[in-house]
């Protein structure tokens, strides 16, 4: 398996987070678009305007169970003095061949069929006796419990103007329109127009395919039973739902064991499948911390390195990262650090950016705004660090959750925002008006 060329910015070297995500976005490139069904095409995005062949509706027809009548046949119509028209027969939705509506005639005309010949309004069927003399109706009954309904006469309790209860030809839409912008994602009321306006396939940018691993001996899978020294693995599920929330098809690894040549098999393996690779642990400076081993031997015997850079973040939660690509078409992979909040965190910064940059959306962020901390005491910040704290946000308001443990995942179960304090800021007072990232 080949890769890219290793990057050289010094082990030294303390990246922003603005650094680290410049460098994401500006190597990520969007996937090259495809032609997919429509049902296949959910959730992804446009890369064409699609315009609107056939208007809709493409005729004029009834937006309710009635009678199709001319306006002048039922002016002064009321229930001391109906107006009494002849019934020709039936027009239903779908029917080609139409009845023509004369002077002092009417049709019964069923919800979305075509308006007929003639006919210039629609009478709801409750105005009406229905067509068989017992006063007004409260439905019309069906064709086949009441033949007489469709023939004979029908007594008209109310006027209707002209058009009334007429759905326009191209009153929704009209042949030539721009019915959906490049760049839209498509979900299913796009999905239900491309159908309306008689689109099959539809040109996008597929959804990326995310393989997710996690490593780390201790790792056990949920419902297996918990030895000594063990914890079971939550980021790999974690970090498979976030990107599937981010609108990726996500493939979650079981947790790897600490053994180089056994992840770096696994990760070979996932290619195949992979638009993106994530892993979560072993990117730090233990003596186990396998990824960093496995990665840098990641290609060929003779290539100098596997692509992949190691880098410390000046940032809390989630100092050490790894970033890079990997594999004969340099597959990007994001190494995210192991501890729960770490990752998570890691995650919605830069592994979900860098999925909808692969989608091609051009709003790749989680939204911002201003909020006024609610806290019982202040908070407190390492100098030189960008911190991100759990926080659950409401009415311009929010409340930190949980401490600054990377280790609290209940914590971060109750959190919709992360409060962002800034490099310079050691300290923030209750009252002050902070940063929010919003993840929901």
């Amino acid at each position: 398996m080949s890769s890219a060329a290793p990057r050289t910015t010094g082990q030294d070297h303390l990246w922003s987070v603005d650094e680290h995500l410049e460098d994401i976005l500006t190597t990520v490139r969007p996937l090259e678009p495809i032609e997919l069904q429509l049902l296949d095409a959910q959730g992804c995005v446009l890369v064409e305007d699609v315009t609107v062949p056939v208007s809709l509706p493409p005729f004029d027809n009834s937006s309710m169970d009635g009678y199709a009548v001319r306006v002048a046949d039922v002016a002064g119509a009321s229930e001391e003095f109906p107006a009494v028209l002849d019934v020709v027969g039936d027009v239903a939705a779908g029917q080609a061949d139409l009845l023509h509506v004369g002077p002092g005639q009417a049709a019964r005309i069923m919800t979305g069929a075509p308006l007929p010949p003639g006919a210039e309004t629609v009478v709801p069927v409750e105005w009406t006796d229905g067509g068989v003399g017992e006063g007004p109706a409260t439905g019309m009954r069906a064709r086949a419990l009441a033949p007489e309904g469709a023939e004979g006469h029908v007594h008209v309790y109310r006027p209707a103007e002209a058009r009334a209860h007429v759905r326009a030809k191209g009153s929704d839409v009209k042949a030539g329109d721009r019915a959906l912008e490049a760049g839209t994602v498509l979900g299913p009321p796009q999905i239900a127009l491309l159908a309306a306006i008689g689109r099959g396939t539809v040109r996008v940018r597929p959804r990326p395919r995310v393989v997710v691993m996690s490593t780390g001996s201790e790792l056990v899978q949920p419902d297996e039973e918990l030895r000594s020294g063990q914890i079971y693995d939550s980021n790999s599920f974690a970090l498979t739902a976030a990107a599937r929330d981010a609108g990726a098809i996500a493939y979650r690894v079981g947790a790897v064991a600490d053994d180089a040549e056994t992840l770096r098999n696994t990760i070979e393996d996932q290619l195949v499948r992979a638009d993106l690779m994530v892993t979560t642990g072993g990117v730090s400076v233990g003596a186990y911390d396998v990824v960093k081993e496995a990665l840098s031997h990641v290609g060929d015997e003779d290539e100098a390195g596997s692509g992949i850079d190691f880098r410390k973040l000046a940032m809390q939660p989630g100092k050490p990262q790894g970033f890079g690509s990997i594999g004969p078409d340099h597959t990007p992979l994001l190494a995210l650090p192991g501890n729960p909040v770490s990752s998570y965190v890691s995650f919605e910064l830069f592994v979900r950016p860098a999925i909808r940059t692969l989608m091609g959306l051009d709003d790749v962020h989680r939204p911002r705004t201003r909020a006024t901390l609610t806290a019982s005491k202040a908070l407190t910040s390492p100098k030189g660090r960008r911190q991100f704290l759990r926080g659950a946000y409401a009415d311009g308001s929010v409340t930190p959750v949980g401490g600054a443990g990377s280790h609290l995942v209940a914590a971060l179960a109750q959190a919709d925002a992360l409060i962002v304090v800034p490099e310079d800021v050691e300290s923030v007072e209750p009252g002050t008006e902070v940063e929010v990232v919003l993840l929901g």
